[in-house]
């Protein structure tokens, strides 16, 4: 059995769905089970949403007409409007608009996952809608009936034995399966999400649980690049990749794959495609045990918007392991990611996302005890098999205010301004 994954942008207007259904008729016609996010900027919308639902209750019927009107109108470029497919999306919002109307918890990641799982129910709905229109037999499933985790709201961890045990048992991987990524379910049938870009995760549980030959992921990218072409202009597809290699560059921020995806294609040693909806002809990169690179080259990893912190002890004496450790504390409690480290005999620096806006609380509290120097809107560039050329081009982006290197790899923190 194939896995194919198709995120949102491969499916955000009439003709990119149209596109998605000749890619599964030319490539994956059967034993295929087809993994699909929420279409175009949805999930962006629906966060909107769970933002008016808390604090600007009056923009909340603006915002779900917004979403509606987006999916209705890609389904008329599609479909007769008798087409049973217009009752089941009606049925979709009427759930949203019950669960809006009657919920009772004031728990914001509980109810983060409730109304942004609908984003992929819609997607996932439309596409098999569709394929059946073109006559391609599929069946659809909802994914959190088979994809359990625990109660960790937007960010459940995977409860392997009875996933497992559930999609063994039910998926008939002779057919074309149509489901939802990012969303799961736990042991009360509570919605529950796998992380922001979880869609790929879903991919790698499905085609591990079943013992999938290949997974695809179709992206707008001819397959996975030495770097980021928005920041460098010139850059060169990576044919093929080793598991350790994509394990680490997604330890380092690459985005092209999810840090969770590739631990269980590589238990079993499943391979991971990524190439391109745009040209499918191309075969894009290819990630399996082998080979580390192909060809060996830099490749260049960027995280944008980060913090830069140096803290030392307010009398100048050493930065041990008991100061370190409690900072390290700090940073778990206020859900500071950090992305590198440095130490010196007084200094300690940390590079960090500050993805839930939670810094000032931390600042505030070490402070009392600690100095603390902060640069916010730095940059952090990590490159693997660096060179000379390599590094000289990284320098070119900005001040550089920390490095730190290793044999395979080379960090550095540019203040971009």
């Amino acid at each position: 059995m194939k896995i194919f994954k198709f995120g949102g942008a491969s499916v955000k207007d009439a003709d990119s769905v149209k596109n998605v259904a000749n890619i599964i008729k030319n490539e994956g016609a059967k034993d295929t089970l087809v993994v699909i996010s929420a279409m175009g900027k949805m999930t962006n919308a629906f966060e909107e949403v769970i933002d008016a639902y808390y604090n600007k209750e009056e923009h909340l019927p603006e915002k779900l007409s917004f979403i509606e009107e987006y999916h209705k109108n890609i389904m008329n470029a599609l479909f007769d409007t008798k087409d049973q497919i217009f009752k089941d999306i009606d049925i979709l919002f009427g759930e949203l608009g019950w669960f809006l109307s009657r919920n009772t918890s004031r728990r914001y990641n509980y109810v983060y996952d409730q109304i942004i799982c609908f984003g992929e129910l819609l997607s996932t709905k439309i596409v098999s809608a569709y394929l059946t229109k073109l006559g391609q037999e599929n069946v659809w499933f909802d994914g959190r009936s088979y994809v359990k985790t625990d109660s960790n709201y937007r960010d459940a961890k995977v409860d392997w034995q009875l996933t497992e045990e559930l999609i063994t048992q039910n998926v008939d991987a002779t057919k074309v399966n149509i489901t939802q990524g990012f969303i799961a379910a736990n042991d009360t049938e509570n919605t529950t999400t796998l992380g922001r870009e979880g869609s790929d995760y879903t991919a790698g549980i499905f085609a591990y649980c079943l013992n999938a030959e290949s997974v695809t992921i179709w992206k707008d990218v001819p397959g996975v690049l030495n770097a980021d072409p928005r920041v460098f202009s010139d850059t060169t597809l990576l044919e093929q990749i080793s598991y350790e290699e994509a394990i680490e560059m997604a330890f380092y921020g690459a985005s092209v794959i999810h840090p969770k995806t590739l631990q269980p294609l590589e238990r079993k040693e499943i391979p991971l495609l990524v190439r391109s909806f745009v040209n499918p002809k191309e075969t894009g990169t290819k990630v399996s045990k082998g080979t580390r690179l192909v060809p060996y080259i830099p490749c260049f990893i960027v995280k944008k918007d980060q913090i830069l912190v140096s803290i030392s002890a307010l009398d100048f004496s050493f930065m041990v392991e008991n100061n370190i450790s409690f900072i390290f504390q700090k940073l778990h409690d206020y859900q500071l990611k950090v992305n590198l480290i440095q130490n010196s005999a007084i200094s300690f620096s940390v590079c960090i996302d500050n993805k839930f806006n939670k810094f000032d609380a931390f600042y505030d509290e070490l402070k009392t005890q600690f100095k603390i120097d902060v640069q916010k809107g730095v940059d952090l560039y990590t490159v693997r098999h660096f060179d000379e050329k390599a590094i000289a081009a990284i320098e070119e982006k900005g001040i550089s205010l920390l490095t730190q290197v290793n044999k395979e790899t080379s960090q550095i923190v540019v203040n971009p301004n």
